[in-house]
């Protein structure tokens, strides 16, 4: 068997384009699913397709450790997010092709079952990005939560936390303590809230602030408080903070993951599949955040195909927490795709079609062809009073 041809198809999703990978083999009807979505560089990352096509054409696409060796190594220069994103989605889609071809799920090929169920949260708004990044009061945030709970879920994340430079101001530190209060009476006790700082505090000092402004209301954990790539703050901030962190999302490499992992600077990481090197780089992170008790609860906020990948790496994965989805970013997301996935009680159900289980709808697909991503949540929003651009 070898590899004949690897395509991308561009699907607009309002925030995102998600970009799906297929990449094609000699075997007469076999070929594999994966997706690359990395927002506001799709044009990059399938570009970046094209330039990797040529390593595999040929190849043995079950021969995925290798052919994973020869996207990145053969690249000669350090890929980075668009790269890897790239890398990514040709990964996930070779082993779909491994499970078509022998007939099993990928969780099996990934080791089999750790769990029955895979616990799952989402946004506000169910992923509208409204909702998700413009939701800076009690009134709004605890409208939004109240519905999420009305649609099943057991657990939500929320983004609230202020543009920030180097210290947090009173007026927001107490404006965050009391939305996470009103949420929290909101939807009671038995609901798991997340809240990602979106690496918006440019300092450790500024994080805790907020953390100190929140942390009587228990949320399951805070994520990226500072900016990535910042292993010595990030450890500052997790070492004295009573609230669990989390981080990784924005890592790209298994060896950024080593020097977060190796110096125990958070409590939950966060690799995402679309970016970190798929199934393959996946495990690999896994395995080393298990050896020094740190739990996992995947970055996912992309298309669909993301999803069903990210579902299946869950149900494998022993050190699995917690998965994040956005399958109401838009009304059509479950109809882009044949997808095995069904919830129920807020956990998703574990598949057993072969491979991946997904095939690609592209009569919807042709229907969204790319769009340039809406730049006002940066641009517009990213930015304080005195003009000094921030984090968004």
């Amino acid at each position: 068997m070898k590899i004949t041809d690897i395509s991308t198809t561009i699907v607009n999703a309002g925030m995102r384009n998600w970009v799906f990978v297929r990449v094609d083999t000699s075997e007469p009807g076999l070929y594999g699913l994966g997706e690359a979505t990395l927002e506001w560089k799709t044009r990059s990352v399938a570009a970046a397709i094209e330039d990797l096509k040529p390593l595999l054409i040929g190849k043995d696409p079950r021969d995925i450790e290798r052919n994973f060796q020869i996207l990145t190594k053969h690249s000669f220069w350090r890929l980075g997010a668009i790269g890897m994103s790239a890398i990514s989605g040709i990964d996930i889609a070779l082993w779909d092709i491994m499970g078509k071809d022998l007939n099993v799920p990928v969780w099996r090929l990934l080791g089999g079952r750790t769990r029955d169920e895979v616990k799952v949260y989402t946004h506000l708004g169910m992923g509208d990005m409204k909702s998700v990044y413009r939701s800076l009061s009690s009134e709004a945030v605890v409208e939004q939560a109240k519905k999420v709970v009305e649609n099943g879920y057991k657990a939500f994340k929320i983004v609230c936390v202020p543009y920030t430079h180097y210290s947090a101001a009173t007026k927001d530190i107490d404006m965050l303590g009391r939305i996470m209060r009103d949420v929290r009476s909101a939807v009671g006790e038995d609901i798991e809230i997340m809240v990602d700082f979106h690496g918006r505090p440019a300092s450790g000092a500024a994080a805790l602030a907020y953390i100190d402004a929140i942390a009587a209301q228990r949320p399951l954990f805070v994520e990226e408080p500072v900016p990535p790539g910042d292993t010595v703050a990030m450890k500052m901030v997790s070492s004295r903070s009573p609230v669990a962190i989390a981080s990784g999302e924005r890592l790209v490499d298994i060896r950024e993951f080593e020097n977060l992992l190796s110096e125990r600077a958070v409590a939950i990481a966060q690799p995402d599949l679309c970016h970190a090197g798929g199934f393959t780089a996946g495990r690999k992170i896994a395995a080393m955040a298990e050896a020094v008790g740190i739990g996992l609860a995947p970055h996912n906020p992309l298309g669909p195909l993301a999803s069903v990948a990210a579902l299946h790496f869950a149900v494998a994965t022993q050190n699995f927490v917690i998965q994040e989805e956005m399958s109401g970013s838009v009304p059509w997301f479950g109809d882009i795709l044949d997808s095995p996935i069904e919830r129920k009680n807020g956990n998703w159900q574990v598949p057993e079609r072969p491979g991946l289980g997904v095939t690609l709808n592209e009569a919807l697909a042709v229907k969204h062809p790319f769009q340039q991503e809406p730049l006002d949540v940066i641009a517009g929003d990213a930015v304080l009073s005195d003009g000094t651009v921030v984090d968004w």
